[in-house]
């Protein structure tokens, strides 16, 4: 599945519901999930790590939708490797050591 059928499929699974909630109502459950992420890595095993990558991707789509974002279209900012210095592999830590 791509970005934009996972997006379509999110929309018309949960889009009512979303748009109820609102950015604000969204934007607080996508925290809370890269929260469970977070200790999915630190404490759990694969599987849970699994769940919660998905969780997370499926929040983060959420709140892209909400904010009219198509994200097939914002991760074409990548497709050439990193937007800055436009090299893959990126040489913008060669050149920064501070930056991860």
């Amino acid at each position: 599945m791509d970005l934009g059928e996972l997006q379509a499929t999110i929309r018309a699974t949960y889009g009512v519901q979303d748009r109820a909630r609102g950015v604000d109502g969204t934007f607080a459950w996508f925290v809370e999930e890269v929260g469970e992420l977070s200790r999915a890595i630190r404490r759990e095993g694969h599987d849970q790590q699994v769940v919660e990558f998905s969780d997370v991707l499926a929040w983060l789509v959420t709140l892209a939708d909400l904010c009219d974002v198509d994200l097939a279209t914002a991760a074409q900012r990548y497709a050439a490797g990193c937007p800055k210095c436009e090299a893959s592999p990126c040489r913008c830590a060669v050149a920064d050591p501070a930056r991860p």
